[in-house]
């Protein structure tokens, strides 16, 4: 009978494990998987190989990496061109069951260039600007694709991961009034960014980027470019300048001295700074540094 029961215990657990199992999830980036985390809550398992200040343009593709995605279900790309290397990871990891996910999917693209894109215009996208994620509206369309593909994958949970993903909507919406709210007094404002990465910032809360401080995207500043940002700033009196964690402070405080303009580090991901946690507090450390360039 003790054998019998062993081997009837033994036969049901194993039954019971792949239902019982958190879906494991690997994200480009920390802001997606941040979302996820949102939206699967205790049922996933989540981890990103890009980091709050990694430059997600540029991720060495490592044998960890490769050795993470073999073991789970669903990878989240950000698509658009920035995260190439993951296609190199995905291959390596030769998992014939990996669902890879295209989080850009249903997003209304910003800056699509016209005509040929050519070495000369420097690391421009040709599918259009993918920093899509700093909209906080876009949080949305990113969580329904993660859950369409959560749902596929574990389908017995599927009114959860619905229902996470309508109290994550919820939230966003609640905090999007009161982020709009408190950013209203930088809405027409002009500020200079290092990058291209803070387009649907500005989208979302209405102010402009007049310049970048590279003089084309993935060009190193220089001091031709820099003159030519420290007369635009002395001309239209720009008070801000936005950088990414991940970029040097050199040509920032250089035209900083000359100028007086403010200079912030604005965190362009979950993690980025100590404040940007996750989605939602990343939006909360980002409207706080726009409520401070507008003084």
């Amino acid at each position: 009978m003790k054998k019998l029961y062993t081997t009837l215990l033994i036969a049901s657990l194993a039954m019971a494990g792949p239902a019982s199992a958190k879906v494991k999830i690997v994200a480009s980036s920390s802001d997606l998987a941040s979302i996820a985390k949102y939206v699967g809550k205790d049922l996933v398992e989540v981890s990103s190989i890009g980091q709050g200040k990694s430059n997600l343009h540029f991720v060495e593709v490592l044998p960890s990496y490769m050795l993470k995605v073999s073991k789970a279900d669903i990878y989240l790309k950000n698509g658009l061109s920035l995260d190439q290397w993951a296609q190199g990871v995905i291959d390596g990891a030769r998992n014939s069951k990996l669902m890879v996910v295209d989080c850009s999917k249903g997003i209304e693209v910003l800056d699509k260039p016209t005509g040929k894109v050519d070495a000369s215009m420097g690391d421009l996208h040709p599918e259009g600007n993918p920093h899509y994620w700093l909209d906080p509206r876009n949080g949305k369309i990113i969580a329904d694709n993660i859950v369409e593909a959560l749902c596929t994958v574990d389908a017995a949970n599927a009114a959860t991961y619905r229902a996470n993903r309508d109290a994550f909507g919820a939230l966003l919406d609640q905090k999007w009034s009161g982020w709009v709210k408190e950013a209203d007094a930088f809405k027409g404002a002009e500020v200079i960014t290092y990058h291209s990465t803070f387009t649907y910032l500005a989208h979302a809360f209405g102010f402009t980027v007049a310049g970048y401080i590279e003089p084309k995207p993935g060009i190193e500043p220089t001091a031709a470019h820099n003159t030519e940002l420290i007369d635009l700033i002395k001309a239209k009196h720009i008070k801000a300048v936005l950088r990414d964690p991940y970029y040097s402070q050199r040509a920032p405080e250089a035209i900083a001295r000359a100028t007086g303009v403010a200079v912030y580090e604005a965190p362009s991901s979950v993690g980025g700074t100590d404040e940007a946690k996750d989605y939602l507090s990343l939006f909360d450390a980002l409207v706080g540094i726009l409520v401070k360039g507008a003084r």
